[in-house]
C-alpha cells in the first residue's frame, strides 16, 4: 500500500514551461486571424448606416419629383435631417450632401467623418435617381 501511495505521491501535476508556451502560441496565431475579420465586419456594419440614409434620401426625392418634375437640391425641400454628428454628442458617421440635382438626374453622397482603418482615406458611397447606392471609395 505505502508502494502505491509514494507513486502517486511523486507524480507531478501541471503543464510543463514547453506546453504552455505552445498554447500561448496557438492563443496567439487564432487572435491574429481573429482581429482583421473582427475589423472587417465593424467597418460593414458602419457603413449600415449610409446605404440606409442614402436610400431614404432617395425614397424622398423620388416623393418631390413626382410632385415637382425635379429633384430637390436642398434638404429643407424634400424634409430629411441630418442626424447629429458622432463628434457633436450624436450618432452619425456619415455627412450626407445632395452633390447635383436637376429635373432628370440627381446624385448625393454619404462621407465617412472617421477613418475606419486609420489609412487616411475616408469612405464615401453614393445613391442617383435610379436609387443605385453604391460605394465610391472603399475604406
Amino acid at each position: 500500500m505505502k508502494k502505491i501511495f509514494y507513486q502517486f505521491k511523486n507524480e507531478e501535476d501541471g503543464f510543463s514551461l514547453t506546453e504552455l508556451l505552445i498554447v500561448l502560441a496557438i492563443i496567439g496565431i487564432l487572435i491574429m486571424i481573429a482581429v482583421p475579420i473582427y475589423q472587417n465586419v465593424t467597418t460593414r456594419a458602419k457603413t449600415t448606416e449610409a446605404k440606409t440614409q442614402l436610400n431614404f434620401l432617395h425614397t424622398l426625392q423620388r416623393v418631390y419629383h413626382l410632385e415637382n418634375d425635379t429633384y430637390a437640391t436642398e434638404f429643407e425641400a424634400i424634409g430629411f435631417e441630418q442626424e447629429k454628428m458622432i463628434t457633436e454628442g450624436g450618432k452619425a458617421r456619415y455627412t450626407i450632401e445632395i452633390e447635383s440635382a436637376g429635373p432628370q438626374s440627381y446624385v448625393a453622397t454619404a462621407t465617412s467623418i472617421i477613418d475606419f482603418d486609420g489609412d487616411g482615406v475616408y469612405n464615401k458611397w453614393q445613391v442617383d435617381e435610379e436609387g443605385k447606392v453604391e460605394q465610391v471609395v472603399p475604406d
